[in-house]
């Protein structure tokens, strides 16, 4: 090393597991990685750094494994560690009220003071999603600085050279310190041998040693990422690559200083002012876009990058992190629940009585989008953000209700469209209705069991299925026996923004696009010939204009209940060149006062001058936790017998007239009960994501479809009668 030359090196791990993760998981990626950086981080007491722990991981660990919490306690005491904080859940600050943006990062300063005997001054911003907005946020939650990525500052004009240092920025507030984390850092740490970062230090240091060149990235990548924990810390969890870097930032400790950022921001000036757009990391934006969109922006940018087109690369800009409210209607759906339970904690005081903690923790960041690590396909994940939106609204409504039973109704925008919703609320359930898609029914909370029967996923196209579908072809050409088995290998770890794997082969012919959201109450009209498995993969005609069209509504309520009628005029197309019949579909929905139960009267009218010869199917999809062959979730059909009764079983059944579904977990049944034998139709909703693992099959609820044929003469009219009934055990 040239005599005098040196540079701070500012590294910041962030470590995360979801609200409603499984407990295996929490435990594995312990073992992967968060117990053996603290090991090594002991072996190396000069290397200094900072460690973000969320709040649900912190709670996670103050159970499992408060030996660990101490531990770090003593690395904070010897001052290798710099503590840093955040929302506490995790949230994506900018999708979540201001009051709940404070609270949340204070709460987690809280904590780290009271596990840690440590101050707070730095802040980890979940998923890099910055708007201009959030500086005087954070100052007032006590945040000093944070840390972006590069995109952020390049996208004003920056160059890599600007960004060895922070920048100031403000929105009519003090100050925050702004650092950018290396993107060149973050695609060779730990990917690439360890002497290439130890020569761009190098060749970064400089004469004052005023540079800091940062690096802030996820700590799950240190062992529990595809094929990383042998390559991270070896056979005997000492001898890997985390151990050959450390080892190395020793050797060069001279000229190489480990500094944590938030002591770099308090020791140095800013290198300027700086005001920074709306932004995110730049897989974020590819992932916002639409999903062609999303492709060709992701092809562009691998060819930018390939060609070190550097000026281009800076200003490539994608989507806009809030357009995944807009991509997936069940993101918006669960976002704007939590908006309207927000309103309702708060109109109780916001305490943790009156159901803040819970509210907090349905604003964790995981399933409100989707890119390579899950998203809102995760449907455990997405289960306990619902489950915990519904306990915040039991206690928020246990503080404003009366005593006893209650019910309600209200016509409102729920989903910020222009077009009014039907909400009904009540102590044992809510049942939401979107009129203008069907007059279909897409949210059913059961208060009790505080369980979202609905909160199922429609299968969509994403940009990355063009991506599988290329690699699929491509393993089927090789053909060779490796190929065969579905996944890529590789001897050396590998970064998973660059890496195809699949879990199984041919995942490419399970992709199937859906006509429309996976609603309850779809009224469908089918041609005798549709099959079941025609309808699973969405091949078959439909015959009515009744899904996804308008209903008009009216509402009733007395002490027995609420009633609402809902009704369309539509039409039936019959075969070759005949006139499509008119139709009258009038769907009743009764909800008892102070009961678990649904009564759905549908009275069909052929309102035709000709008969009416068709069948009616309606379409229910629901949400128990029932994937993978889950013996907890179920199907009983009363009076028959099913070879495989697990909720994401396939198969037709006739003459059915009593069905119950649930998950003896959840502690929640329901009970069909079916005034007229129907044929039910039942498959697994099964959709095939991106993971860091590979592309994956992943259950998303279960398919019910009630068919009746029906042949009615002009002016006739057929009823049937759908009883649900709700309990915690059959």
């Amino acid at each position: 090393m040239e005599h005098g030359k040196s540079i701070h090196f500012g590294l910041l791990l962030h470590n995360h597991q979801p609200v409603g993760n499984f407990p295996w998981v929490f435990q594995q990626v312990y073992e992967e990685a968060y117990l053996p950086f603290i090991e090594t981080l002991e072996r190396h007491p000069q290397v200094r750094l900072s460690l973000h722990y969320t709040g649900s991981l912190l709670d996670w660990l103050s159970e499992a494994h408060p030996e660990f919490l101490q531990r770090i306690a003593a690395l904070v005491r010897r001052k290798q560690i710099e503590m840093v904080g955040g929302g506490y859940y995790e949230p994506i600050l900018p999708a979540i009220p201001d009051q709940d943006k404070v609270g949340q990062i204070r709460k987690l300063s809280e904590r780290v003071r009271n596990d840690f005997d440590a101050e707070v001054s730095g802040m980890w911003l979940a998923e890099r999603v910055w708007e201009p907005g959030l500086p005087r946020l954070l100052r007032e939650a006590g945040i000093e600085w944070t840390i972006l990525d590069d995109v952020h500052l390049k996208n004003v004009g920056l160059e890599e050279s600007d960004l060895y240092g922070y920048y100031a920025t403000e929105d009519q507030s003090p100050i925050l310190k702004v650092f950018a984390t290396s993107q060149a850092l973050r695609y060779t740490v730990p990917w690439r041998p360890v002497q290439e970062t130890i020569e761009l230090l190098r060749s970064l240091a400089t004469n004052n040693g005023e540079r800091i060149l940062v690096m802030g990235d996820d700590g799950e990548k240190f062992g529990s990422w595809p094929n990383t924990r042998e390559y991270c810390w070896g056979h005997d969890g000492r001898s890997g690559w985390i151990e050959e870097f450390f080892s190395a930032l020793d050797e060069n400790s001279s000229w190489i200083h480990t500094t944590p950022p938030g002591e770099y921001a308090r020791e140095h000036a800013a290198l300027g002012r700086v005001y920074i757009p709306t932004s995110s990391y730049i897989e974020m934006s590819e992932w916002a876009l639409p999903p062609r969109k999303s492709y060709a922006f992701g092809q562009l940018l691998h060819k930018l990058q390939e060609e070190h087109e550097q000026e281009i690369l800076q200003f490539m800009r994608g989507g806009f992190w809030r357009n995944f409210l807009v991509r997936y209607p069940e993101v918006n759906n669960q976002h704007k629940k939590m908006l309207r339970v927000h309103d309702a904690v708060y109109a109780a005081g916001a305490t943790d009585e009156h159901g803040l903690g819970h509210l907090w923790k349905s604003q964790s960041n995981d399933t409100y989008w989707h890119g390579l690590f899950g998203g809102i396909y995760m449907g455990h994940v997405r289960s306990a953000i619902y489950h915990h939106l519904i306990k915040a609204e039991n206690a928020a409504q246990r503080a404003t209700q009366s005593a006893g039973h209650w019910q309600s109704y209200e016509f409102t925008d729920f989903d910020r469209d222009s077009r009014d919703e039907l909400l009904i609320e009540g102590d044992q359930q809510n049942l939401y209705l979107d009129l203008a898609r069907g007059g279909a029914l897409f949210e059913w909370d059961m208060r009790r069991s505080a369980h979202n029967l609905l909160c199922v996923m429609t299968r969509r196209e994403e940009g990355y299925h063009r991506t599988l579908r290329e690699h699929e072809r491509e393993r089927r050409k090789r053909a060779t026996h490796e190929d065969a088995a579905g996944e890529t290998h590789a001897s050396n770890a590998e970064n998973p923004h660059t890496t195809v794997r699949t879990k199984e082969p041919d995942l490419d012919r399970l992709l199937v696009v859906d006509r429309y959201r996976r609603y309850s109450l779809v009224d469908h009209f089918l041609t005798s010939s549709t099959k079941l498995e025609h309808f699973a993969q969405a091949d078959y005609e439909e015959t009515g204009n009744f899904v996804e069209q308008p209903y008009e509504a009216q509402v009733q309520q007395d002490g027995m209940g609420i009633t609402a009628v809902l009704e369309r005029l539509g039409q039936v197309r019959r075969h070759g060149a005949l006139p499509p019949q008119a139709v009258l579909v009038s769907k009743t929905l009764f909800v008892p006062n102070g009961r678990e139960e649904l009564v759905v009267r549908y009275i069909i009218q052929n309102q035709s001058e000709s008969r009416l010869q068709t069948r009616f199917a309606c379409e229910w999809n629901m949400h128990l936790l029932g994937g993978g062959g889950n013996e907890q979730a179920y199907y009983r059909i009363q009076g028959q017998h099913l070879e495989n009764e697990r909720f994401d079983s396939s198969g037709e059944t006739t003459s059915v007239e009593n069905i119950h579904v649930g998950n003896n977990w959840l502690q929640q049944d329901v009970e069909f009960a079916l005034s007229e034998p129907a044929t039910l139709w039942r498959y697994s909703i099964e959709t095939v994501t991106g993971s860091e693992a590979g592309f994956e099959r992943n259950h998303q609820g279960s398919c019910l479809t009630l068919l009746w044929p029906l042949l009615l003469e002009p002016g006739q009219s057929w009823q049937v009668e759908i009883a649900c009934t709700g309990s915690a055990s059959i």
